[in-house]
Protein backbone atom coordinates (compact mmCIF):
# COMPACT_ATOMS: atom_id res chain seq x y z
CA UNK A 1 0.00 0.00 0.00
CA UNK A 2 1.85 3.15 -0.76
CA UNK A 3 2.29 5.97 1.40
CA UNK A 4 0.44 9.11 1.88
CA UNK A 5 1.49 12.37 2.89
CA UNK A 6 4.98 11.61 2.85
CA UNK A 7 7.25 14.51 3.78
CA UNK A 8 8.86 16.15 0.17
CA UNK A 9 12.23 14.91 0.84
CA UNK A 10 11.68 11.21 1.06
CA UNK A 11 12.97 10.03 -1.85
CA UNK A 12 16.26 11.82 -1.11
CA UNK A 13 16.16 10.31 2.33
CA UNK A 14 15.46 6.77 0.52
CA UNK A 15 18.19 7.69 -1.94
CA UNK A 16 20.91 8.16 1.02
CA UNK A 17 19.63 4.92 2.17
CA UNK A 18 20.82 3.00 -0.75
CA UNK A 19 24.10 4.75 -0.89
CA UNK A 20 24.88 3.77 2.77
CA UNK A 21 24.12 -0.18 1.25
CA UNK A 22 20.99 -0.62 3.79
CA UNK A 23 18.66 -2.57 2.68
CA UNK A 24 15.05 -0.77 2.79
CA UNK A 25 12.36 -3.48 4.68
CA UNK A 26 9.19 -2.84 5.95
CA UNK A 27 7.22 -4.76 9.10
CA UNK A 28 3.46 -4.98 9.78
CA UNK A 29 1.42 -2.22 11.34
CA UNK A 30 -0.05 -4.59 13.55
CA UNK A 31 3.03 -5.93 15.70
CA UNK A 32 2.93 -8.50 19.19
CA UNK A 33 2.86 -6.41 22.55
CA UNK A 34 4.81 -8.78 24.13
CA UNK A 35 8.50 -7.16 22.99
CA UNK A 36 7.78 -3.56 23.76
CA UNK A 37 5.71 -4.19 27.05
CA UNK A 38 8.48 -6.29 27.86
CA UNK A 39 11.78 -4.90 26.43
CA UNK A 40 10.86 -1.04 25.15
CA UNK A 41 10.90 0.41 29.02
CA UNK A 42 7.75 2.24 30.99
CA UNK A 43 8.36 5.91 28.81
CA UNK A 44 6.84 3.43 25.45
CA UNK A 45 4.71 1.06 27.47
CA UNK A 46 2.49 3.84 28.47
CA UNK A 47 2.01 5.43 24.88
CA UNK A 48 1.69 2.65 22.69
CA UNK A 49 -2.03 1.62 21.28
CA UNK A 50 -3.28 -1.62 22.33
CA UNK A 51 -5.43 -4.38 20.83
CA UNK A 52 -6.10 -8.13 21.06
CA UNK A 53 -6.43 -10.82 18.59
CA UNK A 54 -9.55 -12.70 18.49
CA UNK A 55 -7.76 -15.41 20.54
CA UNK A 56 -6.62 -12.72 22.81
CA UNK A 57 -3.10 -12.31 22.01
CA UNK A 58 -1.98 -9.16 22.91
CA UNK A 59 -1.28 -6.69 20.01
CA UNK A 60 -0.07 -3.03 19.36
CA UNK A 61 0.06 -0.40 16.80
CA UNK A 62 3.68 -0.04 15.62
CA UNK A 63 4.95 2.12 18.35
CA UNK A 64 8.42 2.51 16.52
CA UNK A 65 10.76 0.39 14.15
CA UNK A 66 13.59 -1.17 15.94
CA UNK A 67 11.71 -4.42 17.83
CA UNK A 68 10.07 -5.13 14.47
CA UNK A 69 13.20 -5.15 12.30
CA UNK A 70 15.42 -7.35 14.87
CA UNK A 71 12.64 -10.01 14.94
CA UNK A 72 11.95 -9.95 11.15
CA UNK A 73 15.98 -10.65 10.80
CA UNK A 74 15.31 -13.13 13.37
CA UNK A 75 12.61 -15.04 11.34
CA UNK A 76 14.13 -14.72 7.87
CA UNK A 77 17.46 -16.12 9.44
CA UNK A 78 19.13 -13.89 7.59
CA UNK A 79 23.59 -14.03 8.22
CA UNK A 80 25.00 -10.73 9.56
CA UNK A 81 26.70 -8.16 9.23
CA UNK A 82 23.16 -6.81 7.81
CA UNK A 83 22.45 -2.98 7.34
CA UNK A 84 18.46 -2.52 7.29
CA UNK A 85 16.35 0.60 6.52
CA UNK A 86 12.98 2.08 6.90
CA UNK A 87 10.77 3.98 6.13
CA UNK A 88 7.11 4.02 7.31
CA UNK A 89 3.98 5.37 10.11
CA UNK A 90 4.52 4.79 13.68
CA UNK A 91 1.67 4.88 16.68
CA UNK A 92 2.56 5.94 19.65
CA UNK A 93 1.07 8.81 22.02
CA UNK A 94 3.11 12.05 22.27
CA UNK A 95 4.02 15.06 24.31
CA UNK A 96 3.52 16.91 21.63
CA UNK A 97 2.74 16.57 17.99
CA UNK A 98 0.13 13.47 15.88
CA UNK A 99 0.03 10.59 17.40
CA UNK A 100 0.30 8.89 14.47
CA UNK A 101 3.63 9.79 12.13
CA UNK A 102 6.46 8.86 10.10
CA UNK A 103 9.91 7.81 11.41
CA UNK A 104 12.97 6.42 8.80
CA UNK A 105 16.35 4.83 9.90
CA UNK A 106 19.08 2.37 9.91
CA UNK A 107 19.57 -0.66 12.06
CA UNK A 108 23.23 -1.86 11.99
CA UNK A 109 23.20 -5.73 12.95
CA UNK A 110 26.17 -7.84 13.36
CA UNK A 111 29.30 -5.72 13.27
CA UNK A 112 32.07 -6.91 15.25
CA UNK A 113 33.47 -3.84 15.65
CA UNK A 114 31.74 -1.70 17.42
CA UNK A 115 33.87 1.56 17.14
CA UNK A 116 33.66 1.62 13.39
CA UNK A 117 29.71 0.29 13.54
CA UNK A 118 29.29 3.41 16.32
CA UNK A 119 30.96 5.83 14.59
CA UNK A 120 29.64 4.93 11.21
CA UNK A 121 25.38 5.04 13.10
CA UNK A 122 26.35 8.97 14.18
CA UNK A 123 28.49 9.88 10.54
CA UNK A 124 25.38 8.18 8.55
CA UNK A 125 22.44 10.41 11.05
CA UNK A 126 24.55 13.60 11.00
CA UNK A 127 25.69 13.35 7.18
CA UNK A 128 21.96 12.62 6.16
CA UNK A 129 20.43 15.59 8.30
CA UNK A 130 23.49 17.65 7.20
CA UNK A 131 22.06 17.24 3.61
CA UNK A 132 18.33 17.45 4.39
CA UNK A 133 19.33 20.84 6.04
CA UNK A 134 21.86 22.44 3.66
CA UNK A 135 23.30 25.32 5.84
CA UNK A 136 21.71 24.27 9.32
CA UNK A 137 24.60 23.81 12.22
CA UNK A 138 24.01 20.87 13.77
CA UNK A 139 24.79 19.89 17.71
CA UNK A 140 25.13 15.81 18.51
CA UNK A 141 24.76 15.03 22.60
CA UNK A 142 26.55 11.56 23.12
CA UNK A 143 25.77 9.67 26.12
CA UNK A 144 27.15 6.01 27.33
CA UNK A 145 25.20 3.56 29.70
CA UNK A 146 27.89 1.25 29.90
CA UNK A 147 30.09 4.18 31.43
CA UNK A 148 27.09 4.77 33.96
CA UNK A 149 26.94 1.02 34.48
CA UNK A 150 31.16 0.53 35.02
CA UNK A 151 30.55 3.75 37.70
CA UNK A 152 28.00 1.66 39.61
CA UNK A 153 29.22 -1.17 39.40
CA UNK A 154 32.79 -0.12 40.88
CA UNK A 155 31.06 1.79 43.37
CA UNK A 156 30.04 -1.97 44.82
CA UNK A 157 26.72 -1.31 45.05
CA UNK A 158 24.51 -4.33 45.84
CA UNK A 159 23.41 -5.40 42.41
CA UNK A 160 19.60 -4.99 42.96
CA UNK A 161 20.76 -0.91 43.54
CA UNK A 162 22.86 -1.51 40.93
CA UNK A 163 19.92 -2.69 38.67
CA UNK A 164 17.78 0.01 40.03
CA UNK A 165 20.05 2.94 38.97
CA UNK A 166 20.95 2.01 35.72
CA UNK A 167 17.07 1.10 34.89
CA UNK A 168 17.02 4.88 35.62
CA UNK A 169 19.88 5.85 33.41
CA UNK A 170 18.85 8.80 31.56
CA UNK A 171 15.77 10.17 33.98
CA UNK A 172 17.13 12.61 35.65
CA UNK A 173 14.05 12.81 38.05
CA UNK A 174 14.15 9.02 38.72
CA UNK A 175 17.77 8.84 39.02
CA UNK A 176 17.51 11.72 41.82
CA UNK A 177 15.03 10.14 43.79
CA UNK A 178 16.91 7.16 43.74
CA UNK A 179 19.68 8.50 45.31
CA UNK A 180 17.84 10.45 47.94
CA UNK A 181 16.54 6.92 49.06
CA UNK A 182 20.52 5.54 48.97
CA UNK A 183 21.37 8.44 50.53
CA UNK A 184 18.40 8.47 53.37
CA UNK A 185 17.01 4.69 53.47
CA UNK A 186 13.88 3.81 54.14
CA UNK A 187 13.38 0.90 56.62
CA UNK A 188 10.80 -2.10 55.49
CA UNK A 189 7.59 -2.05 57.67
CA UNK A 190 4.40 -3.53 57.79
CA UNK A 191 5.78 -6.96 57.94
CA UNK A 192 4.87 -9.71 59.76
CA UNK A 193 6.50 -10.24 63.03
CA UNK A 194 7.45 -14.00 61.88
CA UNK A 195 8.33 -12.99 58.53
CA UNK A 196 10.82 -10.19 59.77
CA UNK A 197 12.35 -12.87 61.83
CA UNK A 198 12.63 -15.14 59.20
CA UNK A 199 14.00 -12.40 56.43
CA UNK A 200 16.81 -11.13 59.06
CA UNK A 201 17.66 -14.31 60.26
CA UNK A 202 18.74 -15.26 56.75
CA UNK A 203 17.32 -18.73 56.69
CA UNK A 204 16.05 -19.13 53.72
CA UNK A 205 14.54 -22.86 53.89
CA UNK A 206 12.46 -21.49 56.86
CA UNK A 207 11.19 -18.50 55.12
CA UNK A 208 9.88 -20.53 52.03
CA UNK A 209 8.43 -23.02 54.17
CA UNK A 210 6.89 -20.27 56.30
CA UNK A 211 5.27 -18.42 53.23
CA UNK A 212 3.89 -21.58 52.36
CA UNK A 213 1.91 -22.56 54.89
CA UNK A 214 0.44 -18.94 55.25
CA UNK A 215 -0.16 -19.42 51.56
CA UNK A 216 -1.91 -22.73 52.44
CA UNK A 217 -3.64 -21.19 55.54
CA UNK A 218 -5.32 -18.67 52.54
CA UNK A 219 -5.77 -20.65 49.72
CA UNK A 220 -3.83 -18.72 47.62
CA UNK A 221 -2.96 -20.59 44.33
CA UNK A 222 1.10 -20.28 43.19
CA UNK A 223 -0.40 -20.53 39.86
CA UNK A 224 -1.82 -16.96 40.54
CA UNK A 225 1.55 -15.20 40.90
CA UNK A 226 5.34 -15.86 41.94
CA UNK A 227 5.85 -19.09 44.16
CA UNK A 228 7.00 -19.35 47.69
CA UNK A 229 10.49 -19.34 46.40
CA UNK A 230 10.31 -16.12 44.68
CA UNK A 231 8.22 -14.60 47.33
CA UNK A 232 11.34 -15.22 49.77
CA UNK A 233 13.94 -14.06 47.72
CA UNK A 234 12.16 -10.73 46.47
CA UNK A 235 11.44 -10.06 50.53
CA UNK A 236 15.08 -10.62 51.38
CA UNK A 237 16.15 -8.54 48.44
CA UNK A 238 13.90 -5.62 49.07
CA UNK A 239 15.44 -5.75 52.79
CA UNK A 240 18.78 -5.42 51.46
CA UNK A 241 18.05 -2.95 49.19
CA UNK A 242 16.31 -0.93 52.16
CA UNK A 243 19.29 -1.51 54.61
CA UNK A 244 22.04 -0.11 51.91
CA UNK A 245 23.27 3.41 52.41
CA UNK A 246 25.20 5.20 50.00
CA UNK A 247 28.34 7.05 51.84
CA UNK A 248 28.49 10.53 50.97
CA UNK A 249 31.54 10.11 49.49
CA UNK A 250 30.08 7.83 46.75
CA UNK A 251 27.31 9.99 46.46
CA UNK A 252 29.91 12.84 46.10
CA UNK A 253 31.61 10.36 43.19
CA UNK A 254 28.69 9.76 41.76
CA UNK A 255 27.16 13.51 41.66
CA UNK A 256 30.44 14.61 40.27
CA UNK A 257 30.28 11.76 37.44
CA UNK A 258 26.52 12.94 36.66
CA UNK A 259 27.55 16.38 36.32
CA UNK A 260 30.37 15.94 33.79
CA UNK A 261 29.02 17.65 30.40
CA UNK A 262 32.09 18.47 28.29
CA UNK A 263 32.84 18.36 23.99
CA UNK A 264 33.78 15.45 22.52
CA UNK A 265 37.11 16.20 22.47
CA UNK A 266 38.03 16.49 25.46
CA UNK A 267 35.31 13.79 26.86
CA UNK A 268 38.46 11.12 27.20
CA UNK A 269 40.72 13.32 29.66
CA UNK A 270 37.93 14.23 31.49
CA UNK A 271 36.43 10.36 32.18
CA UNK A 272 39.96 9.21 33.00
CA UNK A 273 40.61 12.27 35.57
CA UNK A 274 37.24 11.55 36.79
CA UNK A 275 38.43 7.65 37.18
CA UNK A 276 41.96 8.70 38.62
CA UNK A 277 40.50 10.92 41.38
CA UNK A 278 37.78 8.46 42.48
CA UNK A 279 39.91 5.37 42.71
CA UNK A 280 37.86 3.88 40.07
CA UNK A 281 38.64 0.98 37.83
CA UNK A 282 36.42 2.06 34.44
CA UNK A 283 38.50 -0.32 32.45
CA UNK A 284 37.05 -1.66 28.89
CA UNK A 285 34.21 0.65 29.31
CA UNK A 286 36.76 3.84 29.37
CA UNK A 287 38.72 1.59 26.22
CA UNK A 288 35.76 1.52 24.30
CA UNK A 289 34.84 5.19 24.54
CA UNK A 290 38.25 6.03 23.29
CA UNK A 291 38.13 3.89 20.59
CA UNK A 292 34.67 5.16 19.73
CA UNK A 293 35.69 9.09 19.38
CA UNK A 294 38.73 7.67 17.69
CA UNK A 295 37.17 6.01 15.03
CA UNK A 296 34.37 9.30 14.98
CA UNK A 297 37.62 11.33 14.37
CA UNK A 298 38.92 8.82 11.56
CA UNK A 299 35.97 8.88 9.99
CA UNK A 300 35.88 12.64 9.30
CA UNK A 301 32.98 13.67 11.18
CA UNK A 302 33.52 17.18 12.59
CA UNK A 303 33.87 16.88 16.34
CA UNK A 304 33.23 20.63 17.40
CA UNK A 305 29.85 20.12 17.05
CA UNK A 306 29.48 16.73 19.38
CA UNK A 307 29.59 16.99 23.21
CA UNK A 308 29.73 13.94 26.20
CA UNK A 309 26.90 14.66 29.09
CA UNK A 310 27.31 11.69 31.20
CA UNK A 311 23.90 11.78 32.52
CA UNK A 312 22.52 11.69 28.96
CA UNK A 313 20.29 8.74 28.00
CA UNK A 314 17.27 7.81 26.06
CA UNK A 315 14.13 6.42 27.33
CA UNK A 316 13.84 3.36 26.23
CA UNK A 317 15.33 0.23 27.73
CA UNK A 318 16.98 -2.08 25.30
CA UNK A 319 20.32 0.47 25.21
CA UNK A 320 23.48 -0.95 26.04
CA UNK A 321 26.26 1.16 25.47
CA UNK A 322 26.25 4.48 23.04
CA UNK A 323 23.24 6.73 23.33
CA UNK A 324 23.13 10.00 21.09
CA UNK A 325 20.35 12.57 19.49
CA UNK A 326 20.88 15.29 17.28
CA UNK A 327 19.12 18.98 16.76
CA UNK A 328 19.87 22.06 15.29
CA UNK A 329 21.64 24.28 17.25
CA UNK A 330 19.57 26.43 19.45
CA UNK A 331 17.08 24.25 18.74
CA UNK A 332 15.53 21.51 21.57
CA UNK A 333 14.04 19.46 18.74
CA UNK A 334 15.69 15.97 18.66
CA UNK A 335 16.00 15.38 14.57
CA UNK A 336 17.45 12.07 15.17
CA UNK A 337 18.19 9.66 17.79
CA UNK A 338 19.86 6.39 18.54
CA UNK A 339 22.42 4.10 19.80
CA UNK A 340 23.60 0.45 20.98
CA UNK A 341 21.27 -2.60 21.71
CA UNK A 342 23.79 -5.50 21.81
CA UNK A 343 21.32 -7.55 24.04
CA UNK A 344 18.12 -7.14 22.37
CA UNK A 345 18.23 -9.65 19.71
CA UNK A 346 19.23 -12.05 22.42
CA UNK A 347 16.16 -10.89 24.30
CA UNK A 348 14.35 -11.52 21.12
CA UNK A 349 15.16 -15.16 20.98
CA UNK A 350 18.33 -14.83 18.55
CA UNK A 351 20.59 -18.08 19.27
CA UNK A 352 23.63 -16.19 18.59
CA UNK A 353 24.46 -12.95 20.06
CA UNK A 354 24.63 -10.15 17.62
CA UNK A 355 25.98 -6.60 18.31
CA UNK A 356 23.61 -3.98 17.09
CA UNK A 357 23.78 -0.48 16.71
CA UNK A 358 21.05 2.19 14.70
CA UNK A 359 18.67 5.44 14.43
CA UNK A 360 16.08 6.95 13.62
CA UNK A 361 14.64 10.22 12.28
CA UNK A 362 11.77 12.49 13.21
CA UNK A 363 10.53 13.21 9.62
CA UNK A 364 7.52 15.68 10.90
CA UNK A 365 10.28 17.57 12.85
CA UNK A 366 12.71 17.64 10.26
CA UNK A 367 9.98 18.65 7.84
CA UNK A 368 9.56 21.72 10.10
CA UNK A 369 12.86 22.77 10.15
CA UNK A 370 13.19 22.96 6.64
CA UNK A 371 10.19 24.85 6.16
CA UNK A 372 11.65 27.34 8.85
CA UNK A 373 15.20 28.28 6.53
Amino acid sequence: MPLINLPDFANDLLAEFTARKAERIDTPVIQPAEPFLDIAGEDLRRRIFMTESETGASLCLRPEFTIPVCLRHIETATGTPKRYAYLGEVFRQRRDGANEFYQAGIEDLGDINIASADARAIGDATGILARLLPGRRLSVTLGDQAVFEAVVQALGLPLGWQKRLIHAFGNMTQLEALLASLVSPQFVTGLDDDIARLVASGDEQALVAHIEQEMQKTGYSTNAGRSPLEIARRLKEKLILSETRLDDAAFHVLEEFLSLDVPLVNASAALAGFADAAGLKLGNALSRFDGRVAALANTGVDLSGLSYRAAFGRPLDYYTGLVFEVTVEGSAAVLAGGGRFDRLLTFLSATDRIPAVGFSFWLDRIETERAAA
